[in-house]
């Protein structure tokens, strides 16, 4: 015989309900949920469209919500772009200081950071987008926070430069500004090739040339 469970009892033994179909809204959610939900829907038109082509009605529909509810949680399409770049460039800095601490050896330093910013790069969300492709890019609060993001970077390469080198401060500065811009550029370009280049050996042919340029600097003796 079979037994009845529970939930057959509540529901008087008829199937469950079905699953919610893309044209529906989505049930209620945590803010914070609700945010990181509207936040990836934005990423998405936003990719695709970039800012200018993006509107708020196909970000709330990618989302599956409303448009009032959208706008309970970003105001504007503006701080939507603005708080979905802020959330791509605090990843990258994580990502950049998290490679230059995981090592004292300064050779594995230079090899960890290339590799680290060439996976930011190659991710499926496609972030490099937003935060070096913006056509928001000549925009002050854009550019100021991209200008934050590459001095943070470009600082903590000086400090270390200026630690194994001693090198004065300003110079060791000059150094890490150059490697910063040497991964970005080169990632990107990377890119283009269309996977015909394995990341793992493009990253070490930058680091190779940012390491056998950077060990040359004397050291104090």
């Amino acid at each position: 015989m079979v037994h009845e469970t529970r939930a057959d009892r509540a529901s008087g033994g008829e199937p469950p309900a079905p699953q919610r179909t893309a044209g529906q809204r989505s049930a209620r959610l945590p803010r914070d949920e609700r945010r990181a939900q509207l936040l990836a829907a934005a990423q998405e038109v936003f990719v695709a469209n970039g800012y200018h082509g993006a509107a708020m009605d196909e970000i709330a529909e990618t989302a599956h919500v409303s448009k009032p509810v959208l706008y309970q949680h970003f105001p504007s399409k503006r701080e939507l772009y603005l708080a979905l770049l802020d959330s791509h460039l605090a990843s990258l800095t994580d990502l950049m200081l998290g490679a230059l601490s995981s090592t004292t050896d300064n050779d594995e330093r230079v090899q960890a950071v290339m590799r680290a910013y060439y996976r930011f790069i190659a991710s499926d969300d496609q972030a490099h987008r937003l935060v070096f492709e913006s056509d928001l890019i000549n925009d002050p609060d854009v550019s100021s926070r991209l200008e934050t993001f590459n001095k943070t970077f470009a600082d903590a390469v000086a400090r270390v430069i200026a630690e194994d080198t001693k090198l004065p401060h300003l110079e060791a500065q000059l150094l890490g500004r150059g490697l910063a811009g040497m991964a970005q550029v080169s990632a990107r370009y990377w890119l283009e090739t269309d996977g015909n280049l394995d990341l793992d050996v493009a990253s070490d042919l930058i680091y190779r040339l940012a390491w056998r340029g950077i060990s040359r600097f004397p050291k104090e003796s």
